[in-house]
């Protein structure tokens, strides 16, 4: 998976980036995207961010993409462990 990470101090641009974001995947955390972890979607992010919204950002401002791989440990707790849970349905 890829997980993408923002902090972007214009309201307006904060916003589009996390619809764009919301194409390729869904958001765990306020600022933070789980994203599949297909070549393509890298591409696409990295060229639109570098296109479009680097020239809009503020010297505070940051983007992060993190490749993640099949053998990196993930523990969650809370709500988030929920995710990984099957749900069955007997009726």
């Amino acid at each position: 998976m890829l997980l993408v990470s923002y902090d972007i101090s214009n309201n307006k641009l904060r916003t589009r980036f996390s619809k764009y974001l919301s194409k390729y995947g869904y958001r765990l955390q306020y600022s933070l995207f789980e994203i599949k972890n297909s070549e393509k979607y890298l591409i696409n992010i990295q060229t639109q961010i570098n296109e479009y919204f680097s020239k809009h950002f503020e010297q505070s401002d940051s983007v992060m993409i993190f490749q993640m791989s099949k053998t990196c440990k993930i523990t969650k707790y809370g709500y988030a462990k929920n995710d990984d849970e099957d749900l069955i349905i007997v009726g």
